[in-house]
Protein backbone atom coordinates (compact mmCIF):
# COMPACT_ATOMS: atom_id res chain seq x y z
CA UNK A 1 0.00 0.00 0.00
CA UNK A 2 2.63 2.58 0.87
CA UNK A 3 4.10 1.46 -3.03
CA UNK A 4 1.20 3.67 -4.46
CA UNK A 5 1.31 6.46 -1.74
CA UNK A 6 4.70 6.98 -3.35
CA UNK A 7 3.26 6.94 -6.55
CA UNK A 8 1.10 9.92 -5.60
CA UNK A 9 3.76 11.67 -3.76
CA UNK A 10 5.13 11.40 -6.89
CA UNK A 11 2.93 13.03 -8.79
CA UNK A 12 2.28 15.99 -5.94
CA UNK A 13 6.13 16.45 -6.30
CA UNK A 14 6.27 16.65 -10.00
CA UNK A 15 3.31 19.31 -10.30
CA UNK A 16 5.85 21.42 -7.80
CA UNK A 17 8.66 20.85 -9.48
CA UNK A 18 6.75 22.04 -12.34
CA UNK A 19 5.87 24.94 -10.84
CA UNK A 20 9.35 26.13 -9.82
CA UNK A 21 10.62 25.57 -13.40
CA UNK A 22 7.91 27.65 -14.36
CA UNK A 23 9.23 30.68 -11.74
CA UNK A 24 12.54 29.82 -13.19
CA UNK A 25 11.69 31.11 -16.21
CA UNK A 26 9.81 34.41 -14.66
CA UNK A 27 12.34 37.40 -14.63
CA UNK A 28 12.58 39.22 -11.77
CA UNK A 29 15.02 42.36 -12.96
CA UNK A 30 17.68 40.11 -12.73
CA UNK A 31 18.95 38.16 -15.79
CA UNK A 32 18.06 34.31 -15.40
CA UNK A 33 19.53 31.91 -18.24
CA UNK A 34 16.50 29.86 -17.36
CA UNK A 35 14.13 32.32 -19.59
CA UNK A 36 15.70 30.37 -22.80
CA UNK A 37 14.27 27.23 -21.73
CA UNK A 38 11.59 27.12 -23.62
CA UNK A 39 13.36 28.62 -26.97
CA UNK A 40 14.75 26.03 -29.91
CA UNK A 41 16.67 26.62 -32.99
CA UNK A 42 16.91 25.10 -36.24
CA UNK A 43 20.02 22.98 -35.89
CA UNK A 44 20.55 20.72 -38.89
CA UNK A 45 16.81 20.01 -39.55
CA UNK A 46 16.04 19.24 -35.80
CA UNK A 47 14.37 21.82 -32.97
CA UNK A 48 16.99 22.29 -30.41
CA UNK A 49 17.08 24.18 -27.39
CA UNK A 50 20.12 27.17 -27.33
CA UNK A 51 21.51 25.97 -24.39
CA UNK A 52 22.80 22.94 -26.57
CA UNK A 53 24.40 25.09 -29.32
CA UNK A 54 25.70 27.86 -27.39
CA UNK A 55 27.05 29.14 -24.18
CA UNK A 56 25.06 31.04 -22.15
CA UNK A 57 26.58 33.36 -19.39
CA UNK A 58 25.77 36.19 -16.70
CA UNK A 59 28.51 37.91 -17.31
CA UNK A 60 26.31 41.06 -15.20
CA UNK A 61 23.43 40.99 -12.84
CA UNK A 62 21.59 42.20 -16.04
CA UNK A 63 22.85 40.64 -19.02
CA UNK A 64 22.85 37.21 -20.36
CA UNK A 65 25.42 36.82 -22.86
CA UNK A 66 24.92 33.81 -25.60
CA UNK A 67 28.19 32.61 -27.93
CA UNK A 68 26.82 30.13 -30.40
CA UNK A 69 29.40 27.30 -31.15
CA UNK A 70 29.10 27.83 -35.18
CA UNK A 71 29.24 31.45 -35.81
CA UNK A 72 26.16 30.68 -38.64
CA UNK A 73 23.75 29.90 -35.38
CA UNK A 74 24.15 33.73 -34.30
CA UNK A 75 21.27 34.71 -36.75
CA UNK A 76 19.05 31.66 -35.90
CA UNK A 77 19.68 31.96 -31.86
CA UNK A 78 18.58 35.93 -32.92
CA UNK A 79 15.52 35.36 -35.12
CA UNK A 80 14.39 32.61 -31.95
CA UNK A 81 14.73 35.21 -29.26
CA UNK A 82 13.08 37.91 -31.21
CA UNK A 83 10.17 35.56 -32.19
CA UNK A 84 9.88 34.16 -28.62
CA UNK A 85 8.06 36.13 -25.82
CA UNK A 86 11.01 37.04 -23.98
CA UNK A 87 9.91 41.01 -24.84
CA UNK A 88 13.73 42.11 -24.95
CA UNK A 89 15.51 42.56 -28.23
CA UNK A 90 18.85 40.81 -28.90
CA UNK A 91 22.13 43.06 -29.93
CA UNK A 92 24.21 40.82 -31.91
CA UNK A 93 27.83 41.91 -32.64
CA UNK A 94 28.71 38.71 -35.18
CA UNK A 95 29.80 36.20 -32.46
CA UNK A 96 27.73 36.79 -29.39
CA UNK A 97 24.50 37.71 -28.84
CA UNK A 98 23.10 40.03 -25.61
CA UNK A 99 19.94 40.32 -23.75
CA UNK A 100 20.01 43.65 -21.71
CA UNK A 101 17.47 43.49 -18.92
CA UNK A 102 15.53 47.10 -18.08
CA UNK A 103 14.70 47.90 -14.43
CA UNK A 104 11.16 46.90 -14.02
CA UNK A 105 8.71 49.04 -13.37
CA UNK A 106 6.47 49.00 -10.22
CA UNK A 107 3.60 47.98 -12.42
CA UNK A 108 5.72 45.16 -14.21
CA UNK A 109 6.21 43.89 -10.73
CA UNK A 110 2.82 44.00 -9.73
CA UNK A 111 1.82 42.34 -12.96
CA UNK A 112 4.25 39.46 -12.03
CA UNK A 113 3.23 39.60 -8.76
CA UNK A 114 -0.09 38.54 -10.04
CA UNK A 115 0.81 35.79 -12.60
CA UNK A 116 3.15 34.47 -9.62
CA UNK A 117 0.26 33.72 -7.63
CA UNK A 118 -2.11 32.92 -10.23
CA UNK A 119 0.46 29.73 -11.09
CA UNK A 120 0.69 28.79 -7.37
CA UNK A 121 -3.20 28.62 -7.36
CA UNK A 122 -2.99 26.60 -10.53
CA UNK A 123 0.53 24.45 -9.02
CA UNK A 124 -2.08 23.96 -5.22
CA UNK A 125 -5.09 22.63 -7.81
CA UNK A 126 -2.81 19.87 -9.29
CA UNK A 127 -1.71 18.82 -6.21
CA UNK A 128 -5.19 18.74 -4.87
CA UNK A 129 -6.21 16.97 -7.68
CA UNK A 130 -3.72 14.08 -6.93
CA UNK A 131 -5.21 13.55 -3.56
CA UNK A 132 -8.58 13.92 -5.81
CA UNK A 133 -7.17 10.85 -7.82
CA UNK A 134 -5.38 8.83 -4.28
CA UNK A 135 -9.02 9.82 -2.52
CA UNK A 136 -10.75 8.00 -4.86
CA UNK A 137 -8.32 5.11 -5.44
CA UNK A 138 -8.84 4.52 -1.30
CA UNK A 139 -12.41 4.14 -2.03
CA UNK A 140 -12.20 1.86 -5.40
CA UNK A 141 -9.44 -0.61 -2.65
CA UNK A 142 -12.24 -0.26 0.51
CA UNK A 143 -14.70 -2.03 -2.06
CA UNK A 144 -12.69 -4.35 -4.02
CA UNK A 145 -10.62 -5.47 -1.28
CA UNK A 146 -10.75 -6.34 2.37
CA UNK A 147 -9.65 -3.14 3.73
CA UNK A 148 -11.16 -2.30 7.16
CA UNK A 149 -12.79 1.64 7.89
CA UNK A 150 -9.81 2.17 10.19
CA UNK A 151 -7.40 1.46 7.46
CA UNK A 152 -9.44 3.52 4.84
CA UNK A 153 -9.49 6.64 6.99
CA UNK A 154 -6.08 6.18 8.06
CA UNK A 155 -5.07 6.24 4.09
CA UNK A 156 -7.38 9.29 3.87
CA UNK A 157 -5.31 10.65 6.71
CA UNK A 158 -2.28 10.41 4.91
CA UNK A 159 -3.08 11.39 1.81
CA UNK A 160 -4.40 14.96 3.20
CA UNK A 161 -1.08 15.10 5.26
CA UNK A 162 1.04 14.84 1.66
CA UNK A 163 -1.43 17.48 -0.20
CA UNK A 164 -0.69 19.78 3.37
CA UNK A 165 2.74 19.54 2.74
CA UNK A 166 2.48 20.00 -0.58
CA UNK A 167 0.03 23.28 -0.70
CA UNK A 168 2.73 24.45 2.38
CA UNK A 169 5.21 23.77 0.03
CA UNK A 170 3.56 25.65 -3.41
CA UNK A 171 2.74 28.53 -0.62
CA UNK A 172 6.08 29.10 0.47
CA UNK A 173 7.65 29.60 -3.18
CA UNK A 174 4.60 32.30 -3.93
CA UNK A 175 5.87 34.52 -1.07
CA UNK A 176 9.62 33.43 -1.99
CA UNK A 177 9.18 34.42 -5.69
CA UNK A 178 6.90 36.93 -5.26
CA UNK A 179 9.18 38.82 -2.61
CA UNK A 180 12.10 38.24 -5.08
CA UNK A 181 9.89 40.21 -7.53
CA UNK A 182 8.46 43.04 -4.83
CA UNK A 183 12.57 43.55 -4.33
CA UNK A 184 14.03 46.70 -6.29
Amino acid sequence: MDKRLNEFKDKMQKSYDSLMKDYAAIRAGRANPHILDKLTVDYYGAPTPIQQVANVTVPEARMIQITPWEPKLVKEVEKAIMMSDIGINPTNDGKNIRLVFPDLTEERRKELAKEVKKMGENGKVAVRNVRRDANDFVKKLSKEEDVSEDETKDLQDQIQKLTDEYVAKVDSAIENKTKEIMTV
